[in-house]
């Protein structure tokens, strides 16, 4: 009995040109190669390099100040903050972006701190609650929480005044309205609201040199 025979490429008859296969095969083969060849992006297309996953050099602005970390990638700026420059006034409360606490400016903007790599922050100017005492005199914000109650236990008060003086930069004469709209991404779990927008509208007035009862 014959052993049966592997199954072969059909060949070509002599006269007969290349076999249907061959020619399917050597196209698919040269319309990658001179793809390739003339594609004008395929320098772009090998991967950027990356930072980490070990720390690297990260260097932050804090309120005037430099400071050089080591920091992996994923360290947020509210971790590199409060756990490697000891700034504790922005506070962890949800760590999803939602409740404002950990608000921070960054070049002026009001900012979720927790939202933000710390790597992504470098040669940006950061302000924290902290860089609102380093002035001999308190700046106007902080009075008037104080003489408004506009806290209770505290937690969310650094991220309604950082939210506060980036808000006041741009609407420097706000109507109360106005600052309910303008502060829906901060929470307060005491409800102490009354007190805060009174605080803003305060504040507002005294750096027109109104005083609290303008």
């Amino acid at each position: 009995m014959s052993t049966p025979k592997k199954p072969t490429e059909a060949k070509a008859k002599p006269g007969e040109g290349v076999s249907r296969r061959g020619f399917i095969r050597d196209v698919g083969l040269g319309t990658g190669a001179v793809g390739v060849a003339l594609s004008p992006t395929a320098a772009l297309c090998a991967p950027p390099a990356l930072a980490g996953p070990g720390p690297v050099p990260v260097t932050l602005t804090v309120n005037g100040k430099q400071h050089k970390l080591e920091l992996e990638p994923r360290v947020t700026l509210l971790d590199a903050l409060r756990n490697y420059l000891d700034y504790t006034g922005a506070k962890r409360v949800c760590d999803r972006g939602t409740c404002g606490a950990c608000t921070v400016l960054l070049d002026g903007k009001a900012v979720y701190a927790c939202n933000i790599l710390a790597i992504e922050a470098q040669g940006k100017n950061i302000q924290t609650v902290e860089g609102l005492a380093l002035s001999p005199e308190p700046d106007p914000l902080i009075r008037a929480f104080v003489n408004n109650d506009g806290l209770q236990c505290g937690f969310c008060t650094p991220g309604f005044v950082m939210a506060a003086k980036a808000f006041l930069a741009e609407n420097p004469n706000p109507t109360l309205d106005q600052i309910k709209r303008a502060f829906g991404g901060n929470l307060c779990r005491c409800g102490s609201y009354n007190g805060i927008r009174r605080a803003i509208l305060e504040a507002a007035k005294s750096a027109q040199g109104g005083g609290k009862n303008a």
